[in-house]
């Protein structure tokens, strides 16, 4: 029984397999040799693997300019089903069509591991290029804690992919956060540095005031 278990939940730790990359550029070496292919192909009349190197450069091309495939978008109901199955996962919904809020159990599990990992279990379901993770601890019991890590599946923190824009998903943008934790530091030091001599105003009314 437990180990039907443990066989049904995927480990968010490090793994060799990492998720599929796109945005690293095309490579002329390998270029050449698809045009090659082609050419061969062609020349002996290989309609079939004309159509499937052309594929394959096309494909190359649009994961280099990180041009997401709009006909194979990742299906929500099942991306909702795989991803719970990453160790850590407590709940998750789609907050429009490429954004995946994941709220995980505990702060530790707010990391990029645990973002491959769902992302691995995504894969299957169409191209992630067009997915984003947003990973939120439902354990935070602070600012910092409670701050959402973001990431493409496919691409590095803080890179798009084309045609998409930054969706906010913080409920309290990090720039207010930011300058309220400011004026809280400033404020205590201010109270901090008047400490003394509102102590020693103290001592003076105590030191003039006659004992009944």
């Amino acid at each position: 029984m437990l180990a039907a278990l443990a066989a049904c939940t995927v480990s968010a730790s490090p793994t060799e397999r990492k998720p599929q990359q796109a945005g690293q550029g095309m490579q002329p070496v390998k270029v050449a040799a698809q045009m090659a292919a082609v050419h061969a192909a062609a020349a002996v009349g290989d309609q079939a693997a004309v159509q499937a190197g052309m594929g394959a450069m096309h494909e190359d091309f649009r994961k280099s300019i990180k041009l997401a495939d709009p006909n194979r978008q990742v299906d929500r109901e099942s991306a909702r089903m795989a991803a719970r199955r990453v160790e850590g996962v407590r709940s998750l919904a789609w907050i429009d069509r490429e954004n995946l809020l994941v709220i995980v159990d505990r702060n530790e599990a707010r990391s990029y591991d645990t973002i491959d990992a769902i992302c691995l279990e995504l894969e299957p379901l169409g191209d992630t290029l067009g997915a984003v993770v947003n990973l939120q601890s439902g354990a935070a019991t602070n600012g910092d804690e409670l701050d959402i890590l973001s990431r493409n599946c496919q691409l590095a923190p803080g890179d798009r992919a084309m045609l998409t824009r930054k969706r906010q998903a913080e409920v309290i943008f990090p720039e207010i956060r930011a300058q309220y934790c400011a004026n809280s530091d400033a404020t205590q030091a201010a109270a901090a540095k008047r400490q003394p001599e509102a102590e020693e105003s103290l001592r003076i009314i105590e030191a003039l005031t006659p004992e009944i």
